[in-house]
């Protein structure tokens, strides 16, 4: 930390010279970008040190990287690391208006929470490896970056983050979080995603075992999920253009609608309320139990026995359901089903009528 003497030479707006003493952090991959408008063509003169000469044409208000590197063009007030290594605990605490490129968060202090608390933060090209990086953060914008399985816990508690072209392999990335967009990324995390809300996804790989727990407003295209126990308690969401394949997807989901996509899995959608499917391609034993208000739209159904059992549905199917138990209300059509099962133990009073619209 030093302190620099700013001095006017000729600027029109200051008629006599003037001396200003402004405090700023130096080190040797950062400067600190200032907001002077009052200044162009200016002298810096470390009090007490060597000279450094800085200039501020009136719009930029950059000062060149002491090192002779440019500060990024078009970022104003940020401070600027450039192919650093921090390992140190809450490297960046409590910070606003940070820019990382090249950089580690990875060594043998092996510390935590590096971006803790942080405020306007914007990572690119960096390898974040060590545990809780964003906890409690705002607006981060992470572009072709990686977390691998070390980043454990990866962003929690936080809002307004933009994931772009990067790596996401910790255990637990996603909790609690709010105004989210991932595009073009792949994700291999356990638990992934959980009781966050406003979510975009979009060109996007996702492994997981549990991903999007209690989770609210996904709209999600060309997302390709692999895993189990998917979208479970979700509520309100879009999916267009998808692949899934998992098991027991949208168990006791809401108002979630599905477009154009292949949904494959055991026991899917079980006690959901007001799933829509159009157009999609479902593949699995036993689903649709249970459910209220479902919809399928010229769907097809692909090794789906034991289907729509105790279940509120209106169905348009294209070619076989391979059968069909004990539907509670609605209607289902399809070209043929190969056993339509009304076994009920109960006798419960079935009103869902059964239209094939052309015998095997």
């Amino acid at each position: 930390m030093g302190f620099y003497r700013f001095t006017s030479k000729s600027s029109p707006k200051i008629e006599d010279e003037k001396i200003v003493d402004i405090e700023i952090i130096v080190s040797p991959q950062k400067s600190k970008i200032l907001d002077m408008t009052s200044f162009d063509n200016i002298d810096l003169e470390q009090m007490g040190g060597k000279d450094m000469i800085g200039s501020l044409d009136g719009n930029l208000k950059t000062i060149p990287n002491p090192h002779g590197q440019n500060i990024k063009d078009g970022l104003v007030n940020y401070e600027i690391y450039e192919d650093e290594a921090h390992d140190e605990e809450r490297a960046f605490y409590g910070l606003d208006k940070i820019y990382l490129e090249r950089c580690k968060i990875d060594g043998p202090a092996d510390g935590e929470s590096a971006f803790k608390e942080c405020t306007n933060v914007i990572v690119n090209n960096c390898d974040i490896n060590l545990r809780y990086p964003f906890w409690h953060s705002s607006e981060i914008k992470m572009i072709n970056c990686r977390m691998p399985e070390t980043c454990r816990a990866s962003i929690w508690y936080s809002q307004n983050i933009e994931t772009t072209g990067s790596q996401l392999h910790g255990i637990k990335a996603f909790r609690e979080c709010e105004n989210i967009t991932i595009s073009n990324c792949d994700v291999q995390s356990e638990e992934f995603g959980w009781r966050c809300s406003n979510i975009n996804v979009e060109n996007t790989k996702i492994t997981s075992v549990y991903p999007f727990f209690e989770c609210k407003n996904i709209n999600a295209t060309n997302l390709t999920l692999g895993g189990k126990y998917s979208f479970q308690y979700l509520e309100k969401a879009t999916f267009t253009n998808c692949n899934i394949d998992t098991k027991d997807a949208f168990w006791h989901s809401k108002d979630v609608t599905v477009y154009d996509s292949v949904v494959k899995g055991e026991y899917l959608a079980w006690y959901s309320t007001n799933l829509k499917l159009v157009r999609c391609k479902i593949i699995g034993t036993q689903p649709f139990c249970y459910t209220k208000g479902l919809v399928l739209e010229d769907c097809e159904m692909i090794d789906c026995d034991l289907s729509f059992e105790l279940s509120d549905v209106v169905a348009s199917v294209k070619g076989n359901i391979t059968s069909v138990k004990n539907p509670k209300s609605g209607s289902i059509i399809a070209d043929s089903i190969g056993e339509i099962i009304n076994d009920d133990i109960r006798r419960r009073p079935s009103t869902c009528t059964i239209t094939i619209r052309k015998e095997q």
